[in-house]
């Protein structure tokens, strides 16, 4: 929804704001930590982050003893906001009087292709843990909410959007995620998230009626 090939912030930049809704670009390829599933996975418990390889895995070793640590800061905003690490651009743009647009948008990777996308020490996806999934799902919709308010503070008809690439897969047979599961867990993590908010998906997540379920 919002990733761009630039490897010039400036110039990111100034398409974003030249549309009528501006958004922080997402750019891979000026720093792998701009990528959409890493700006995700930050402090999620049991992720391993190699920037040299550029590769992203999770490990439950290290989840079951970075979960305490997690807990204990649940309560903290700025935990689940993106940090200047993670995004620059993204705190550029927040950087700015964006109080002139008619709305802002914002945006978060979807849980669903977070945990197709993220596999385990088995070359799992972690969305078919079900130890682990609750836990994502309650996750992503603090972050959505954290990155929400802070975008409201610099214009008050801001929104987000979640991008669910992998919302395609949910209906092959060989995914091991039914299409009843899904929209059970996303009716639950749309009823945490506060405010307007829309869903991007990057391919066809069904056939026929089957695509309007979710």
């Amino acid at each position: 929804m919002a990733v761009m090939p630039h490897t010039n912030v400036d110039k990111a930049m100034e398409t974003a704001l030249s549309l009528d809704i501006p958004f922080w670009p997402q750019l891979p390829n000026y720093s792998y930590y701009e990528d959409m599933y890493v700006q995700a996975a930050e402090h999620f418990p049991g992720i391993l982050l190699d920037m040299d390889k550029r590769t992203l895995r999770f490990s439950m070793d290290k989840f079951i003893s970075e979960f305490e640590e997690v807990m204990s800061h649940f309560d903290d905003p700025d935990y689940f906001d993106i940090s200047l690490t993670y995004s620059s651009v993204y705190h550029r743009f927040l950087g700015m009087d964006l109080s002139g647009h008619p709305a802002i948008r914002g945006q978060v990777e979807g849980p669903v292709s977070f945990g197709f996308n993220i596999l385990d020490q088995d070359k799992r996806p972690i969305l078919f843990d079900d130890n682990v999934r609750p836990f994502m799902f309650e996750f992503m919709a603090k972050r959505i909410n954290i990155q929400l308010e802070k975008l409201k503070q610099k214009n008050s008809n801001a929104f987000m959007f979640i991008d669910e690439p992998g919302m395609q897969f949910i209906f092959s047979a060989l995914s091991g995620y039914s299409d009843q599961k899904a929209k059970q867990d996303l009716d639950e993590f749309f009823s945490m998230i506060e405010g307007a908010k829309g869903i991007h998906l990057c391919g066809n997540p069904g056939l026929g009626d089957r695509s309007h379920r979710v």
